[in-house]
């Protein structure tokens, strides 16, 4: 907890300052309804926090979810890293609940050291355990991190830690690859997400995650589930419940959106800032 308490942003959550290390993007920005992000993982080498800042500076939404892992509490406790542009993503999430925006932060594994503030406002900015949207065409949905679902975290703690430890390895070489294909005038490439899809256990683990995350959310008479945690995005129906996945900011660099008639997307920014760089326009869901 020492290392969390070294946060800058920590001393003083009511004063959204606009002293930004990468300034502020002027200009239009497409609207939703609803944003839904997850699993940033800041105070990590492996969170891609140019690419989120560059979505956040292309898009504005009423209400945003932070759907946990936004702090990396695991890592921050064995090595402290924060690097400005981890800051400028902090203060330009509570810059929006400044603006008028809804910002609700329900906690995951990784961040659950904030967890204890439940209920409580900071800045603007709600936190939650768990929540439950209603769409702009009414359907209500749950939405929670997913951990309290994951078995290797509820049964084996010490595996979750050695797994983590393992992944972090891969993200190392994968901030090292994109290095040299960045350089190359190559788009960003996520080797630790081809290697997720290429190993069975990790596919059928995936697909065990999510049919019973589905399953607990029917049993609770919503509509369907938005989660994070698996940093793997998604929208698929299981069993008459509709699932939703935001994917993450390390891996895939992912965000959920809800459209102003309800209509529910996926966000995959790498191919956004790769078609803006070709001169395409952005591609807009029907």
């Amino acid at each position: 907890m020492n290392a969390i308490t070294r946060l800058p942003f920590l001393a003083d959550m009511e004063d959204a300052d606009d002293n930004f290390a990468i300034p502020e993007r002027e200009g239009k920005r497409r609207r939703y309804r609803t944003i839904w992000i997850s699993d940033i993982h800041l105070g990590t080498r492996g969170c891609n926090a140019g690419m989120l800042i560059d979505f956040l500076d292309s898009v504005d939404s009423d209400t945003i979810y932070l759907v946990g892992d936004i702090i990396d509490g695991w890592r921050l406790k064995r090595r402290f890293y924060w690097p400005a542009a981890h800051n400028d993503v902090v203060w330009r999430v509570m810059k929006r609940a400044k603006r008028g925006a809804r910002v609700v932060y329900i906690p995951g594994n990784h961040d659950e050291m904030f967890r204890q503030f439940t209920g409580l406002s900071f800045g603007g900015v709600e936190i939650r355990r768990k929540a439950i949207h209603e769409t702009a065409d009414g359907r209500k949905l749950l939405v929670l991190h997913g951990d309290e679902f994951d078995t290797i975290m509820l049964a084996h703690r010490w595996l979750a830690f050695i797994g983590d430890a393992a992944y972090t390895m891969l993200m190392r070489v994968n901030v090292v690859v994109n290095a040299v294909r960045q350089r190359m005038g190559l788009p960003y490439w996520s080797l630790s997400k081809m290697a997720k899809h290429k190993v069975k256990n990790a596919v059928e683990f995936i697909s065990r995650f999510e049919e019973v995350v589905a399953h607990e959310a029917g049993s609770r008479g919503v509509d369907g589930v938005v989660c994070g945690h698996i940093h793997n995005a998604e929208i698929r129906e299981i069993a008459g419940v509709q699932y939703y996945n935001d994917g993450d900011w390390v891996e895939g660099c992912t965000a959920l959106v809800e459209h102003f008639d309800g209509r529910m997307e996926v966000l995959h920014w790498a191919d956004e800032i790769a078609r803006r760089a070709a001169g395409e326009p952005a591609r807009i869901a029907a």
